[in-house]
């Protein structure tokens, strides 16, 4: 099999307690490859070199840090067929769409590399005479970045584009899921001139990588994805440090379909929102709240076409559905949909395993009819191809539904009237809402969410705050000297 050691300081490193442990590819369940099995030792040792790096990094001109991301920008573009192989043998996600995401990421270095030599502070006009003041933006230092296994690299990005754009070092902990494809990147960093320890990779579980990372005094913030439940835990531990972090969590977004919406559009968008990826996205539009009028009719025509989906090989351009991700999440998946039925749904389409699945982690395409927003299926987040449908009589009852959860990620809106599409943009808890799409990302457009689904902002001119501190600077102009015991 295929060894993957640490990334540290430009190269790749054994793990100082000497220990491994095995990824499995989702597909077929088999073992391919060995990952390091980090610690606090790792940990130290990885912070170490970027706390060097980061001073060399920050020694740049912010506009040579730019032209350094846009060189890594295109070694990604070219890279990115190697790069979406190893993340579908790791996640199991469809080329198709791994493709789409490493091609896409390089947008995210060459964004911020634009912006990079932008960041300017302000001269501020005091009511103070005598005084020249102004602000400047300095990078943070180190920061520790703990990415999930669903799309490793394009949530990379979303953090380290802006990272690296302010001044910042990186200290990575991918999911131990799914580290290949970020040690796999590593390299490229080299290639485009970065310093070496600029960004480094430690591997391994939890509690023995990232705890350490977050915990660690020279890491000066946190970026993380994950869920709600590792994302508190995280936010605790850096309070007790007074530390910074960025939290982009879960969600249980509502996709609300109007009877004035193109409803053949709107079931596409559905099937996108909960589907695509095997519903293993935050963003997920996990709850279908339909209008009473098109409920009946819509899902008839939303199972004529789920049911037609191709569950398969995620390598094969023809599937439309890969495998679970890992096990743990695979028996989460289908302990929800006994949930589901226990609490009196209706499973008008899929509700179980794939029988005879090569690896043994392929969850049907899952339809409940009959919930009501009290449920656990339509109040818990799944991250699998299960849909609730809930119905609704009037707008005031959608939005109501809508913004009933602990969440508030994302939200779509099916409708042909512009007025009710502003009004909801507005009444949605969330901190994306589409209207007539759904699952639509970029580079420019600030992401994030309200309430347990986050905290910060990641991706647009936003985000390059997340990772730099404000000093404000005061510098006398006259000689006279001022009475030392009174405030000036």
């Amino acid at each position: 099999m295929q060894r993957y050691g640490h990334f540290i300081a430009g190269e790749y490193v054994d793990p100082i307690a000497g220990r491994w442990f095995e990824t499995a590819n989702p597909y077929t369940g088999k073992p391919w490859a060995e990952i390091a099995r980090g610690d606090a030792a790792d940990v130290a040792r990885a912070v170490e070199a970027a706390v060097a790096g980061q001073a060399d990094w920050a020694a740049l001109t912010a506009t040579a840090r730019g032209k350094a991301l846009v060189r890594l920008a295109d070694l990604i573009e070219g890279h990115a067929d190697h790069l979406a192989e190893i993340e579908v043998r790791d996640n199991g996600k469809l080329y198709a769409e791994m493709r789409a995401q490493t091609g896409y990421i390089a947008e995210w270095y060459r964004y911020f590399g634009g912006l990079a030599d932008k960041i300017e502070g302000h001269v501020i006009p005091s009511d103070k005479a005598g005084v020249f003041n102004f602000t400047r933006y300095e990078p943070l230092g180190v920061v520790g970045m703990i990415t999930p296994w669903n799309s490793p690299l394009l949530l990379l990005a979303w953090k380290l584009g802006a990272a690296l754009a302010a001044g910042n070092a990186a200290v990575i902990k991918p999911s131990e899921f799914t580290s290949a494809s970020t040690l796999e990147f590593m390299p490229l960093f080299a290639k485009a001139g970065f310093p070496a320890g600029v960004v480094n990779t430690v591997t391994g579980f939890g509690a023995e990588a990232g705890a350490p990372l977050v915990n660690h005094p020279e890491v000066a913030k946190i970026a993380f994805t994950g869920s709600d439940i590792g994302g508190a835990r995280v936010y605790e531990a850096a309070a007790r440090q007074i530390k910074p972090v960025s939290l982009e969590l879960g969600g249980k977004s509502p996709n609300i379909v109007f009877e004035d919406a193109d409803l053949e559009a709107a079931v596409m968008g559905a099937i996108s929102g909960i589907f695509a990826a095997t519903g293993q996205t935050c963003i997920a539009g996990s709850r279908l709240l339909l209008q009473r009028s098109i409920h009946d009719r819509f899902v008839e025509r939303l199972v004529e076409v789920a049911g037609a989906a191709r569950i398969g090989d995620p390598m094969a351009a023809e599937t439309h559905v890969g495998p679970v991700t890992t096990p743990p999440q695979y028996r989460k998946v289908l302990e929800y949909i006994e949930i589901a039925r226990n609490e009196g749904a209706r499973c008008v389409l899929g509700g179980g395993p794939v029988e005879g699945a090569p690896g043994g982690q392929f969850v049907q395409p899952t339809i409940f009819t009959g919930v009501h927003n009290a449920m656990r299926i339509a109040q818990e987040e799944v991250f699998g191809p299960v849909l609730a449908v809930i119905p609704f009589e009037d707008e005031a009852e959608a939005i109501a539904i809508a913004n009933d959860i602990p969440f508030g990620l994302a939200a779509g809106v099916w409708t042909r009237d512009m007025g009710r599409a502003l009004r909801l943009s507005e009444r949605l808890k969330a901190g994306t809402v589409w209207v007539n799409t759904y699952r639509a990302v970029s580079y420019t457009s600030p992401f994030g969410g309200y309430k347990r689904s986050g905290i910060g902002r990641e991706s647009g001119m936003e985000s390059i705050k997340e990772y730099l501190q404000v000093k404000s600077v005061w510098i006398a102009t006259e000689t006279s000297v001022a009475n030392p015991f009174i405030i000036r």
